[in-house]
């Protein structure tokens, strides 16, 4: 999959590579501060590209990765969004429902009928609640072998609609 504007371009690709690994860290160094580290689930590049996981990079018009986004394959009929991130100088723009909807798509594409996702609760997370809400995403309990707890908040979707 690719997606192109005037601005920047979507595809998949993969996160063995240094600028995925500085996207990862600077996204990692924004999340660790925000909630005991025992409640965070961040994939490093090395989990990301494994054969369930499908990687989406967002590239400026000079090339240049400012977002990344990943679709994690659990079974036949769901999948989870995970490392969704987009530099500063990239925010507001759109760019993360971008990713999300490219995600999305490769979602569709595979016949899964349900997309999830486990985020932060606490001051910070604001941001991503704003965007996975308006990509259509509701809350919903933990899944998978996530904890119930005060730092996190699990999204689902439906795709079947």
């Amino acid at each position: 999959m690719f997606e192109t504007d005037a601005e920047m371009s979507i595809g998949v690709e993969t996160p063995l590579q240094d600028e995925v690994r500085d996207l990862v860290a600077a996204l990692n160094e924004y999340l660790i501060p925000l909630s005991p580290v025992e409640f965070q689930f961040q994939l490093t590049v090395e989990q990301m590209a494994h054969a369930d996981t499908i990687v989406f990079i967002a590239r400026d018009l000079d090339g240049k990765a400012v977002g990344m986004g990943a679709l994690k394959i659990h079974d036949e009929n769901y999948g989870e969004v995970k490392r969704m991130f987009t530099v500063p100088a990239v925010r507001g723009t759109g760019l993360g429902k971008r990713l999300v909807a490219a995600i999305e798509a490769e979602a569709r594409q595979r016949g899964l009928t349900q997309l999830k996702l486990e985020t932060g609760s606490t001051s910070g997370f604001e941001p991503a609640w704003g965007v996975y809400e308006a990509c259509g995403f509701t809350r919903c309990g933990a899944f998978a072998d996530y904890p119930n707890s005060e730092f996190n908040v699990f999204y689902e979707k439906n795709l079947t609609k």
